[in-house]
Parts: structure tokens; C-alpha cells; sequence
């Protein structure tokens, strides 16, 4: 079963959450298998209409192994992530027949968004500790994989 989430706004991982699957509160949130996003430039269709939002799933261990197989990314490895991130996207605007044919149509810019932004749903999600202030005692969360220099 998928949760859904709400297509209108973009949404991002959330950088300030407390530890993985735990509230503030410190009782278990429900798993988010499902995230908006809105692409910087946008997909065209066929008709020439723009499409900007979109969602991607978690990936599972599947998603990953089998683009392995496929003879276009062993005859280029450049290709697995068009398959990759063509397996987890679920929606670009109104398409939802989302094919690797369709993310060789996304421009560039597009391209590296989603690798980037698969990136940070599938490994950094789950790097989080929750930790609290030896000072203070207040509880919170640090995101133990880091981020950009700079960022913890």
C-alpha cells in the first residue's frame, strides 16, 4: 500500500526531521513511500505542454537490480540511471505511463534534479539519529550522512 501525498506542492526531504520513522513526540510516523517534486525546467509532451510536478517512490532493491539486466545500460552504463530513475517515477504532470523513453526526453537540468533528488529520498532519508543536548537535554535530530559542505 502507498501513501500519497499532495501533487500541488513541491515537496523535499525533509532536512529537519527527527530520527527516521519517529515523530516528535517520539512515537513511529507512518513510512512515506511517496514525494513531490517540481522540476526545474519541466517535461514537454508531444502537444508541446509543459509539465513541472511529478512524484517518485522509494526505491526498492528490485528497482535497482533490474535496470542491471537491461541490454541499453549494459552496452552503456550511463543508461542505468535513465531506467533507474524511470522505474520510481510515477507521475510527470499528467503522465503517468512514465517510460525510460520519456526521461531521455527531460532536459538536462531535469535529469540531474531527479538523480539528485533520488538520491536524497533513498539514502539520505535513513541517516538520521536522534540525539539530545548534554547542556539542555532537548532532543533532536542530526542527519548523520551530512549534505553539502557546510551542512551537518
Amino acid at each position: 500500500m502507498r501513501r500519497t501525498t499532495s501533487a500541488d506542492a513541491l515537496e523535499r526531504p525533509d532536512t529537519d526531521a527527527p530520527a527516521a520513522g519517529t515523530g516528535r513526540s517520539g512515537q513511529r510516523e507512518p513510512l512515506r513511500t511517496e514525494f513531490t517534486f517540481e522540476l526545474p525546467r519541466g517535461y514537454v509532451d508531444e502537444t508541446g505542454a509543459v509539465h513541472h510536478t511529478g512524484v517518485m517512490r522509494l526505491a526498492t532493491a528490485r528497482d535497482e537490480l533490474v535496470p542491471l539486466r537491461d541490454d541499453r545500460v549494459r552496452e552503456n552504463s550511463a543508461y542505468l540511471s535513465v531506467v533507474l530513475i524511470a522505474r520510481v517515477v510515477t507521475r510527470i504532470g499528467t503522465i503517468d505511463d512514465i517510460h525510460p523513453g520519456v526521461i531521455e526526453d527531460l532536459f538536462a537540468s531535469d535529469l540531474a534534479f531527479l538523480q539528485d533528488f533520488y538520491r536524497r529520498i533513498n539514502a539520505e532519508g535513513h541517516a538520521r539519529a536522534a540525539v539530545s543536548c548534554p547542556a539542555c537535554k532537548e532532543e533532536f535530530a542530526v542527519n548523520l550522512a551530512g549534505g553539502r559542505l557546510g551542512e551537518s
